[in-house]
């Protein structure tokens, strides 16, 4: 059974920064693309950022420049790094594995 854990959502500060995790396990994680989604209230789910089985990575507009997507084959783990946070930024975020499997999803709240 595929199983995705995230953690590393809290509060912060607008300016701020967050590193969130994501634990993969019954899957060949090497193998599967991974993804970083949102959700805000209210509004649907968005993806974030994504990175192929050989690092290659994707963002969406608004993330540019301030998030960094990264993944650790060795540890099943993907990660999102996350800088210069803002408050439009709160949401749920939530890991996802080949476009199939997700996560439970971590709370990311920015504060003004």
């Amino acid at each position: 059974q595929v199983q995705l854990v995230e953690s590393g959502g809290g509060l912060v500060q607008a300016g701020g920064s967050l590193r969130l995790s994501c634990a993969a396990s019954g899957i060949i994680f090497n193998i599967n693309p991974m993804g970083w989604y949102r959700q805000a209230p209210g509004k649907q789910r968005e993806s974030v950022a994504a990175i192929s089985t050989r690092g290659r990575t994707n963002y969406a507009d608004p993330v540019k420049g301030r998030f960094t997507i990264s993944r650790d084959n060795a540890k099943n783990t993907v990660y999102l790094q996350m800088n210069s946070l803002k408050p439009e930024d709160t949401a749920v975020y939530y890991c996802n594995a080949a476009d199939q499997h997700w996560g439970q999803g971590t709370q990311v709240t920015v504060s003004s």
